[in-house]
């Protein structure tokens, strides 16, 4: 099940953060809005300098990681960088992601009330929880590719 947040809820969520809302933050939430999987600070830039010639690639890296702290986005951390997407603010939920086409899952299950005890009076103000693994169409083909080859000639 997939939670994909709206433009407007990524607006809502800038400005509940006290953010102003400009054109520029207008387009990034568009674009995250839209996005079928997770970005990498260049993929926002290259979207964004498109509409705007003139932006930084330092200004649109800020604006990822401000949001990403606000957690309007979160950010993850791949075998080829670091990657954002839109975070769902409409409720709590977790995510299974394959390792190798990104694909995400989402789920309700939550373990933080299982752990009552946390090592010296940790005060949690938020968390996240993601498994990281292989969806069944990227594990069969890693199985297929691990089999060994039979040779032809014999």
């Amino acid at each position: 099940m997939a939670h994909t947040p709206t433009v407007e809820q990524i607006v809502r969520g800038m400005a509940s953060k006290g953010w102003r809302v400009t054109e520029q933050r207008k387009t990034m939430a568009a674009l995250f809005a839209e996005a079928k999987g997770y970005l990498s600070p260049k993929d926002v830039y290259e979207h964004m300098r498109q509409k705007y010639p003139g932006v930084s690639f330092d200004t649109v890296y800020r604006n990822l990681r401000l949001l990403s702290e606000m957690g309007v986005f979160e950010q993850f951390y791949f075998n080829d960088g670091l990657k954002f997407r839109a975070s769902c603010l409409a409720h709590h939920h977790h995510h299974l992601i394959c390792m190798n086409c990104e694909k995400t899952v989402t789920f309700d299950y939550c373990p933080m009330p299982q752990m009552s005890e946390l090592p010296g009076n940790f005060e949690v103000m938020h968390h996240r929880f993601e498994i990281f693994g292989y969806c069944p169409e990227c594990a069969a083909k890693r199985r297929e590719s691990e089999q060994p080859q039979l040779d032809s000639d014999s």
